[in-house]
């Protein structure tokens, strides 16, 4: 069997690159996200899909029960599944959290916040694992951050330590993950979080800057503020 994860559709949020980590916030799909869901229904086997798995967020919602069609399945809502909470950072540009996070590192939780960008990931990676034990296909809508990291790793050097940012997460591109690999994929993402726990410690004892951006890909950077929200080469939001 197997595991399709894909990001929702687009929002007015995430078209401008605003950060949205309240599921209480009533964030829903723009008229060209509704359009895009085509895409979806192209690429995903929806006939044979058992179980459809999301989090509370509105605009994952929408789009799994707009993707699902009817007779619509059963939804199974999972709070593992949601986005970062960004905590003052919410409602605002994406680069206001990475200036933020390039200065205070992975493991720092922001005011206002639950968790840290790598408490966050390690909560989405057990949801997603959490997936298999529901019958399978499965298709989970998830969003930017987790998507994010699973096509890292999917692309990923074999000694390539997990960055501070990562690549910008596709809409509605569905990354097939076999029930027997995904497992391996979880493990080997976990053992990168507790590797760069152990480094940030190593440098806030003063070891220096190397986690910082980490020996993987750069796609973001954070030097400057100034950036326009519209910019295409920002990372997920």
């Amino acid at each position: 069997m197997t595991t399709y994860v894909l990001r929702h559709g687009q929002t007015n949020y995430s078209r401008r690159y605003l950060v949205n980590g309240d599921p209480s916030k009533p964030i829903r799909l723009t008229e060209e996200g509704r359009q895009s869901l085509s895409r979806g229904w192209s690429t995903l086997p929806l006939h044979t899909v058992r179980t459809w798995l999301t989090s509370e967020f509105p605009r994952a919602q929408q789009t799994a029960s707009l993707l699902m069609g009817v007779p619509a399945a059963e939804l199974v809502i999972d709070p593992r599944l949601n986005e970062l909470d960004y905590g003052i950072f919410e409602g605002t540009p994406f680069l206001e959290y990475a200036v933020w996070l390039d200065g205070h590192g992975s493991t720092k939780r922001p005011a206002g916040g639950t968790e840290s960008q790598r408490e966050g990931i390690r909560r989405m990676l057990k949801g997603l694992l959490a997936a298999l034990e529901r019958p399978g296909p499965r298709v989970l809508v998830g969003h930017g951050l987790l998507i994010s990291v699973l096509l890292w790793h999917q692309s990923r050097c074999s000694d390539e330590a997990m960055p501070l940012f990562f690549p910008e997460a596709p809409y509605l591109d569905p990354i097939a993950i076999p029930d027997d690999e995904l497992p391996v994929w979880i493990t080997s993402l976990l053992r990168d979080l507790d590797r760069g726990n152990c480094r940030q410690e190593a440098e806030d004892d003063g070891a220096g800057s190397v986690w910082r951006i980490g020996g993987g890909s750069v796609v973001a950077t954070v030097e400057s503020a100034s950036h326009s929200p519209d910019q295409k080469d920002l990372p997920h939001a």
